[in-house]
């Protein structure tokens, strides 16, 4: 297995910098969505490697970029958890490269098993905490 690139099994909600080699199974029709930052632009799309499937939502550019049976390496993705299940995103920072048909497993060879989250009602993206010398001394902020 090349350096950093993981299997579908091994992701847990929470994980950042994520890179991952899968076929795409299905896709999803591109959509807006209100977010705290306001309306953006999403599609998603059930991926899988030899260990298993995920759901994998596409932000912004990425949107709307995959068809089914791609072969594709996802570099720089996130993981969080829905409904007791573990799900991959890929934003601006993420990078998706169409991969040789031979180099991940074929349809028929991907199983049914989806990652489970180890929080049992799941979560979001866990913010990163900054702390900032302001008048007041040091307070907190995040950084999205």
């Amino acid at each position: 297995m090349e350096e950093g690139v993981r299997k579908i099994s091994s992701l847990r909600e929470g994980e950042d910098n994520v890179n991952v080699k899968v076929r795409v199974l299905k896709t999803m029709d591109t959509k807006v969505v209100e977010t705290r930052k306001g309306p953006r632009t999403i599609s998603e799309a059930i991926v899988g490697d030899e260990t298993g499937r995920i759901k994998m939502t596409l932000w912004g550019k990425h949107a709307g970029t995959l068809e089914e049976g791609q072969a594709i390496e996802v570099k720089g993705a996130w993981t969080t958890a829905y409904r007791g299940e573990v799900q991959l995103n890929v934003g601006y920072r993420g990078e998706i490269k169409e991969l040789d048909d031979d180099e991940v497993a074929q349809e028929s060879e991907i199983p049914e098993n989806v990652p489970k989250a180890q929080s049992p009602s799941g979560g979001y993206r866990r913010q990163k905490t900054f702390y900032r010398k302001g008048a007041g001394g040091y307070r907190g902020g995040s950084r999205f």
